[in-house]
C-alpha cells in the first residue's frame, strides 16, 4: 500500500528540508533530508523495508538504529494525521 499525504496536508520542499503543513489546524512540521527520503520512497509505493535498506546503504555506520528511526518517523507522521496508508 502506498503512503499518501492526508487530504488537508500540503508539502513544500526547500533546499535542505521538507515542510508539511496541516491546513486544518495551521501546524507545520519540518523533515530533514533523511525524513524526506523516507517519505518520498513510501509515497512512490515502495515499502518500509526498502526505505530502511536504502538508508542503511547510504549510512552504514548507523544501520543498527535506522529501522527504529524509520518506524518512529512513520508513527509520528501517522499520529499527527499527516499521512494515510502504508
Amino acid at each position: 500500500m502506498t503512503l499518501a499525504l492526508a487530504p488537508d496536508v500540503s508539502l513544500v520542499e526547500t533546499d535542505d528540508t521538507t515542510v508539511l503543513l496541516d491546513e486544518k489546524n495551521g501546524r507545520y512540521w519540518l523533515l530533514n533530508h533523511t525524513g524526506t527520503v523516507v517519505l518520498e520512497h513510501l509515497r512512490e509505493g515502495r515499502d518500509v523495508a526498502d526505505a530502511v535498506a536504502l538508508l542503511c546503504d547510504q549510512h552504514p555506520r548507523h544501520a543498527d538504529r535506522i529501522p527504529g528511526d524509520v518506524e518512529g518517523l512513520l508513527a509520528a507522521l501517522r499520529n499527527s494525521g499527516l499521512v494515510v496508508g502504508a
